[in-house]
């Protein structure tokens, strides 16, 4: 019986364990250094939070592994001997395996600041993530102020967790403004100030120099490198991005760059290894995507795309149109196809842009210039239904196709305000067009492209 190894128990390799008992009698093994049992990662800021507890954070049940023969082995691998197929651990034990996958993750940037290892310095990534913070930030007679260093996803999630605890923070960005390598200008700026509503101490084009530790190795202080101003603080966040998990590789014989290098059929050079999720990194991007995804639903995808390629059914992986979804403190956002920030934009591209004058909702279009072929849509504040946007960019609507029908796409609640009549009217008043917005039609919603 072959016997398929999976190191990471993330949503990459879980799912590819899953896929693979589908379609398989194979024995599986998964292994994991950070928890025995997989764990939604999205989640841990709701148990800091107070939301949810760690076990509401498991999808399976206990017996779910046992009842579905997936082993599961808590230890971290040191090497790989890809000739002799064999994993070695840190404790010398080791396994044998007849195909392995590497879905290892992430792990947070470190850009070689002093104090950078102190006690009291973490990223917001792994379950020991959560565990440092609650003992380094209970509360704010412990924790007096938190800095927050990179202002991505991570970074503004971290903020809202140190806040709901009302922790005092201060909010590293080195951008001129929020995310602005990501999102249009309208929208950075209406992040920039719900920010600072939520009394987080927002300092944008600010740069970490150091990090001052007490006599007892703990954080005490940061440094700005701008101005040499020293702020105390008993926590440091480290969330400027994250990088692959893959030290461990080095003398293994397979291929890496930043991170593991595979083919579409997430393949690496050697014969019977493969990567998935964060970790993985195409030789070649697919389209407009980056060659590394740290994405959950790319991690999900990729570990189903294996499992297939692993049963005897050779299949590509082909992640269709570009989507995300987050919350930035309050606001719900969502992207669908491509809208790049002002400095990012292609050549062809235009934006049309609403914003509702006094509350946090705005929406971004993105359109070709030439022929008016919908590209993407930013929403903040308006929830959207993914599977209409992804039909309209199969279709290679146009603007005004997804202006018409833009109440189909509409997913907010019941009773909620709808605000597709004032999107279209600013549209119809720039360009001097006469698009009418239809009624909702569920015919229409759920009928297949």
């Amino acid at each position: 019986m072959k016997h398929i190894v999976i190191i990471g128990n993330g949503i990459s390799g879980v799912t590819a364990a899953r896929h693979i008992r589908k379609n398989s009698d194979y024995k599986i093994t998964l292994v994991s250094a950070e928890t025995k049992y997989f764990f939604s990662r999205t989640a841990l800021m709701y148990i800091y939070m107070g939301h949810m507890k760690f076990e509401h954070t498991q999808p399976y049940e206990n017996c779910f592994w046992d009842k579905n023969r997936i082993d599961l082995k808590e230890g971290f691998v040191s090497k790989i001997n890809t000739d002799a197929k064999i994993l070695e651990f840190k404790n010398t034990s080791s396994i044998n395996y007849d195909k392995l996958i590497i879905a290892t993750g992430s792990k947070p940037n470190k850009f070689g600041w002093p104090g950078q290892d102190l006690e009291g310095v973490m990223g917001m990534y792994h379950k020991q993530d959560l565990e440092n913070l609650e003992k380094y930030a209970p509360n704010n007679e412990v924790c007096k102020r938190a800095v927050i260093v990179g202002g991505g996803l991570i970074g503004i999630e971290l903020a809202e967790m140190l806040r709901s605890r009302k922790i005092p923070v201060t909010f590293l960005v080195r951008e001129a403004s929020f995310w602005n390598g990501v999102l249009p200008a309208q929208e950075s700026a209406l992040i920039n100030k719900h920010i600072k509503e939520h009394h987080i101490d927002l300092r944008l084009s600010t740069n970490l120099k150091e990090i001052k530790s007490d006599a007892n190795g703990r954080v005490k202080s940061i440094i700005i490198e701008e101005t040499g101003e020293e702020i105390p603080c008993n926590v440091v966040g480290l969330t400027a991005g994250v990088t692959p998990n893959i030290d461990f590789l080095k003398d293994s014989g397979i291929e890496t760059k930043r991170g593991v290098l595979v083919n579409r059929f997430l393949e690496t050079n050697i014969l019977d290894v493969y990567a998935i999720g964060d970790c993985a990194e195409q030789h070649e991007a697919i389209g407009q995507r980056r060659n590394i995804e740290a994405v959950w639903y790319t991690g999900r995808m990729m570990g189903e795309t294996v499992a297939q390629t692993i049963c005897g059914k050779k299949t590509a992986y082909k992640p269709g149109h570009w989507f995300n979804s987050a919350k930035f403190l309050d606001i719900e956002y969502q992207t669908y196809g491509w809208v790049f920030s002002e400095r990012n934009k292609q050549e062809n591209e235009a934006y049309f842009q609403w914003q509702h004058p006094t509350k946090n909702i705005c929406v971004t279009i993105s359109y070709d210039k030439n022929t008016h072929q919908f590209l993407g849509i930013n929403t903040f504040g308006i929830r959207m239904r993914h599977e209409i946007f992804d039909r309209w960019l199969n279709e290679n609507q146009t603007i005004a196709h997804v202006l018409e029908f833009l109440r189909d796409a509409n997913f907010d609640p019941e009773f909620y305000k709808l605000y597709e009549a004032d999107i279209v009217a600013k549209f119809n008043q720039e360009n001097g067009t006469n698009i009418q917005v239809k009624k909702k039609s569920w015919k229409r919603i759920f009928s297949k492209a």
